[in-house]
């Protein structure tokens, strides 16, 4: 063996005294420094319990679990899903090799002898700390968003914190899936530990920081203005409307001047609308808006083409007790009283009229203020003025000044298009037979030697009593 290869020590070995005893090399010098071996002893076994924190090294990572040398006089294991919040994770995209972190105790000992980790509620006691101090200072939370779930997004904020999908921007968003892996900033609107709830709210910290912005956009809005905007939600009492810096709310009552159900009968999210702004409430920055009244009233245009004694056609749209609504326009209905069913007694209004059912009525009150109109089929059997919408269907040259009738209809070049034009076509064809008829009775009696009348008078008395429809 070479000198290089020795394996003796370089140290001198021990020595031989003056009677020829060996003496060995002291190897280890006492630094006891006067502890007793016992306490040494204790103080270099690591002791804790269930609950605790202890910090070690990563020297393994398998697909299922990670091990941790604390110390102790085995390694601690943390399975795979007592890393991160995170599900399905990859622990080797969550720890590496050498790495020192910080676990919580789960068992000290399991039934397989072993010491189980977990550093997913080592992270999250300790998140748990600083979100609380957070939101008692009323700050803001930084986290990465990790998944969709039903509602809304997860961000990790060191613990699982849901922001809701109506809370992720100024208006509600339908796409969530673009958001994954972005960092957000949010407040904490909800914090319950014994449930693990924390609800978070980046509405809240964008309407914070745009709040001088939003003061700006709402002093210049004023009442009465007209703004052109993007329907951005449909929600069960109105719809929501995007006026390029705010959202204002089109109340369900403002939407439309007809009865509706739901708001999503009139609107739909990205429909672009123009709307009036009726109030600007900046205390709590709230803009009433309303799209009727971009629109005309129904019943202000019924008005303005109608009037009381005129004739007009209807169907027949419920039956109560006491008479029978008839819609005479789009969205106008007007009620026939009992009384104004015919000239008998009538004990029910199915005896003279059935649901659906339609109809000539005679205007007897029209009340736009109250929004009534009162009907009469009794009064329309008489005759009377017919609304000008009906002259101007079927031949205006047949009616007087006034609206009377004087006959005259051709209706060689006329092709009714509706129901209502058809039924008046034919109850004016009878009328003007029913005058032709009389007209030609009367020319016989003017030949009769009692005639002794003047050219003047030599017009049909049937005209004068053919009915004014």
């Amino acid at each position: 063996m070479t000198e290089g290869s020795s394996l003796l020590s370089p140290q001198p070995m021990g020595t031989f005294d003056a009677q020829g005893s060996y003496v060995p090399r002291i190897i280890t010098e006492d630094d006891l420094l006067g502890m007793d071996l016992t306490s040494l002893v204790g103080n270099s076994v690591l002791e804790f319990e269930d609950g605790d924190l202890v910090t070690g090294t990563v020297v393994k990572i398998d697909h299922d679990e990670v091990l941790l040398d604390i110390g102790f006089k085995s390694e601690g294991v943390i399975p795979a899903r007592e890393l991160s919040i995170r599900n399905d994770a990859d622990p080797a995209d969550i720890v590496s090799l050498g790495e020192r972190i910080e676990c919580l105790v789960l068992q000290k000992e399991d039934k397989e002898g072993r010491l189980v980790l977990s550093k997913k509620r080592a992270q999250y006691e300790k998140a748990w700390a600083t979100i609380e101090e957070l939101k008692n200072r009323d700050e803001v939370v930084k986290g990465v968003v990790i998944e969709v779930v039903k509602g809304g997004l997860i961000v990790d904020i060191g613990l699982r914190g849901f922001l809701p999908a109506s809370l992720v921007e100024l208006r509600r968003v339908r796409e969530l899936q673009p958001y994954i892996g972005k960092t957000v900033e949010a407040k904490i609107i909800e914090l319950d530990r014994n449930r693990n709830n924390v609800v978070l709210s980046r509405r809240a910290w964008l309407e914070e920081t745009q709040k001088e912005q939003r003061g700006d956009f709402l002093n210049n809005l004023k009442p009465g203005e007209r703004r052109h905007g993007v329907v951005s939600s449909v929600v069960n009492f109105g719809a929501f409307v995007d006026l390029g810096g705010m959202d204002g709310l089109i109340h369900v009552s403002e939407l439309s001047w007809k009865h509706i159900d739901h708001p999503s009968q009139v609107v739909a999210v990205g429909d672009e609308v123009d709307v009036e702004v009726l109030d600007v409430d900046f205390s709590k920055e709230r803009i009433s808006l309303s799209l009727k009244a971009t629109q005309s009233d129904p019943w202000q245009v019924f008005a303005d083409g109608h009037a009381v004694d005129q004739l007009v056609y209807g169907r027949v749209t419920k039956l109560v007790p006491f008479g029978a609504f008839i819609q005479v326009g789009d969205g106008i209905e007007g009620l026939v009283h009992i009384s104004e069913m015919a000239a008998h007694h009538v004990e029910s209004p199915d005896q003279v009229v059935t649901a659906g059912e339609e109809l000539w009525v005679k205007i007897i009150e029209l009340d736009t203020a109250r929004r009534r109109i009162s009907l009469s089929i009794k009064q329309a059997a008489e005759g009377g003025e017919v609304s000008e919408e009906y002259r101007e269907a079927f031949g205006s040259h047949a009616y007087d000044s006034e609206g009377n009738y004087i006959g005259g209809i051709e209706y060689g070049e006329f092709t009714p298009e509706t129901e209502a034009q058809a039924a008046w076509a034919e109850y004016a064809t009878s009328v003007a037979t029913s005058v032709a008829t009389s007209g030609a009775e009367e020319s016989e009696s003017d030949e009769s030697p009692e005639s002794d009348e003047s050219p003047e008078s030599d017009e049909s008395p049937a005209s004068d009593e053919a009915p004014s429809l």
